[in-house]
Parts: C-alpha cells; structure tokens; sequence
C-alpha cells in the first residue's frame, strides 16, 4: 500500500493582504496621534523653569491648556473665552470623574490670568491640574 502517494501536501502560501491593511491601519493610527501631539508644541509659550519639577505620567484623556504671553487661553490651537473653556471643561467632566489639566502659562503672562484659569478649573470640578515647567539651563562657570 502507498499512502504517502496518495495524499498530497500542497504548498501553503502567505497572506499579504491582511499584513498590509495591519499596517496601513498603524501607520493612521500614529500619524494621528502626531498630528494631535504636534498642536501642543507649535505654540510659542515660554514656560517658566523650575529645579523641583518632575515629568509627571501622562494620563488618558489629559488636556492641554495654554495662555499664552498675550493672555489668551488657547486649547488645540484654538482660542477660547473663559466661558467657552468652562463649557468645554464641563462637558469633559461629564465623562471622566477625574479629568487631568494640564496648565502651561507663559512666563510673561500676568499671574492673575493663570488664576482665572484655575479658577474656571476649580468651577467645573477638576481638581487634577498640574503645572507645565521646563528644566532650567545649566550655567557655566565664570571664567577668569
């Protein structure tokens, strides 16, 4: 009897078509993303410079709001009145308990305006706010 003759083993070959839509669908996804990344540090805001500062986790759901030199609050490069930031703030409460802020004011900025900011935080309930700062520059030593 000849069983290896009678069952043929055909030649398996491998999908491509499901491997590129796998990355044609990752590729989206992390232009995307950049794109939504890259708002945050176009925007020409000096913030101030502390030793103490730590680069805190990112957290889902974060965002970002800017005041920039001239006192305007600017969210994803769009620019807000207090009202329109508070009515924004309020609708991201509604779906996270603990919606994160984080505030980078410019150096030159009026400290009052960082407070209305604050303020327009404290009024839609969020309590977690943090404060962007940069690391400051080494010194070189004075020569002689």
């Amino acid at each position: 009897m000849r069983f290896r003759a009678a069952t043929r083993l055909e030649k398996t070959e491998l999908q491509l078509a499901p491997m590129i839509d796998i990355v044609f669908l990752l590729l989206i996804f992390f232009l995307i993303t950049w794109s939504y990344a890259r708002f945050e540090t176009e925007l020409d805001i000096s913030v101030p410079a502390a030793e103490q500062g730590a680069t805190p986790e990112r957290q889902v759901g974060e965002i970002i709001v800017n005041v920039n030199a001239a006192g305007e609050i600017l969210v994803n490069s769009v620019k807000l009145t207090e009202a329109e930031l508070l009515e924004k703030l309020n609708r991201l409460v509604r779906f996270r308990d603990n919606q994160a802020v984080i505030l980078r004011g410019d150096g030159a900025v009026p400290y009052d305006q960082i407070v209305k900011v604050l303020d327009i935080c404290y009024s839609a309930k969020i309590r977690n706010v943090a404060f962007a700062t940069n690391r400051p520059k080494p010194t070189k030593p004075a020569s002689n």
